[in-house]
């Protein structure tokens, strides 16, 4: 039966993707051989009295996804609250004033439950950039981000500064080969990854259509600040990653979930702000609720694109160690736009979002850049309840792009790069370093959030050329 088709199912009832694909399983597996004309009238059956059906060994599962079933209203308006959730602002002298009032608006939310503002925070749409949301069983896309499962990663070598000097010519060469950066196209060879064959991407339509945009574009990086750079890690003493105490070849990403998580952003971004009515200062706000078909749906779609951003971060990493011969010593990596169930010290079950923002759990492993020219850091949370669990994602933005090209030239930031002794690919004025924070300023106002564990000094850099 595995010529049964969705709009079939469709036309009986079966609307939703879940029980769509549920049948679908069934059906391939225990009906093998029942004329379709039967199985169609079996199946409207099972629509029309799921009670009758209920108890049955193998139609029962089909039975209880129509149980119960609830209706929903096409929208829900919502007013904000006067009185708002505890909020934390962290280096609240750095971050200017449009962000805060963003965070401000975002926890007068009926949802919101507790927030947090990293020092690195600048005004993004709906939740600032740097924004860390606690909310009561709801997930605002906004508040993920368009770039879902945006992350970094770290790979470090048992090599030194020596491999830079003899073969930088080989890192360059294997930058231009192994890497694609851009809003579209991917490598020149083919790529495999698990994450390709994941079931999910049968679970919806809209997964559906894009598993081939997937595929085409694994082990690729995104435009505008997102990275692939060798550079020299200083590993602290007494390292989480129990490391002699020196200094070591690494490989650093950065980079999210391309076409597949901006798609599933706009989908249900759309959605949100269909079902989810608030006034017009905080409609990019909407929230899908999380018993919701929607809610649901998003659910399993950001936490798809979170592992494909992963799966391309590990192509990336694997690709040039590869084509370098190097062998990998150890490995950190960190999701910053995303949504997790957590649990707050008061033991409340809640949806934590870290638009722009570092996970931070006692004892966890996260990455905090600078910019082309500056420190990153390799650090180890804390588990401060009163930032969520939270630390900075970078150094944060300290001008528009706009801004930042229409203050610095070409030749201004060659100047920067030979002094900083960093060899740039690709690249643009809109991401010197003058665009963003001073990160040792963002990492001082963070110290009781995290521990720092190395220091990372780019020297090979490859981005997109915009």
């Amino acid at each position: 039966m595995s010529n049964l088709k969705t709009k079939e199912l469709s036309k009986i009832g079966y609307t939703n993707d879940q029980a769509r694909s549920l049948v679908i399983n069934i059906v391939s597996k225990h009906f093998k051989h029942t004329a379709k004309a039967d199985l169609m009238t079996l199946l409207a059956a099972i629509k029309a009295d799921p009670a009758s059906y209920h108890s049955h060994e193998i139609l029962g599962k089909i039975a209880d996804t129509f149980m119960d079933e609830p209706v929903e209203c096409n929208f829900q308006s919502y007013e904000l609250l006067e009185k708002t959730g505890h909020l934390k602002v962290y280096g609240a002298k750095e971050i200017e004033r449009s962000a805060k009032q963003q965070m401000e608006l975002a926890m007068s939310l009926p949802v919101t439950v507790q927030g947090a503002l990293m020092p690195d925070a600048h005004t993004g749409y709906g939740l600032p950039i740097g924004g860390v949301l606690a909310t009561q069983n709801a997930v605002l896309p906004f508040a993920v981000g368009v770039d879902i499962g945006c992350r970094m990663a770290l790979t470090l070598f048992d090599e030194g500064e020596s491999f830079l000097k003899r073969f930088s010519h080989q890192v360059k060469v294997a930058l231009k080969e192994y890497t694609h950066f851009g809003m579209e196209g991917g490598l020149e060879f083919e790529q495999e990854h698990e994450v390709l064959d994941s079931p999910v991407f049968q679970s919806t339509e809209l997964l559906r259509k894009l598993q081939a945009k997937a595929a085409r574009q694994l082990g690729s990086s995104g435009s505008g600040n997102h990275f692939v750079e060798f550079g020299i890690i200083e590993m602290q003493e007494n390292n989480a990653l129990q490391l002699p105490p020196k200094k070591y070849l690494a490989l650093l990403s950065h980079s999210g979930s391309r076409g597949l998580g901006a798609n599933i952003a706009q989908h249900y971004t759309r959605i949100a702000m269909d079902t989810c009515k608030l006034p017009r200062s905080a409609q990019q706000l909407a929230w899908l609720d999380l018993n919701s078909s929607a809610g649901q749906e998003y659910w399993l779609s950001m936490n798809l694109a979170g592992d494909y951003a992963k799966a391309c971060h590990d192509r990336i990493h694997i690709n040039l160690a590869k084509a370098l011969g190097l062998e990998p010593l150890a490995k950190v990596e960190n999701h910053h736009n995303f949504a997790w169930e957590d649990t707050l010290a008061n033991g409340q079950q809640v949806i934590i979002h870290r638009k722009g923002a570092t996970p931070a759990h006692a004892g966890e492993m996260g990455i905090i850049p600078g910019s082309m020219c500056t420190a990153a850091y390799l650090v180890m949370g804390k588990g401060v309840d009163n930032a969520l669990y939270s630390a900075s994602h970078g150094a944060g933005r300290a001008m528009s792009r706009k801004r930042a090209k229409e203050n610095m030239t070409v030749s201004g930031l060659k100047k920067m790069l030979s002094a900083a002794g960093v060899t740039l690919i690709g690249g643009s004025v809109e991401e010197n370093p003058l665009a963003y924070k001073d990160i040792e300023n963002v990492i001082g106002a963070q110290q009781e959030l995290v521990d720092i564990q190395g220091r990372f000094m780019p020297a090979i850099v490859r981005m997109n050329k915009d």
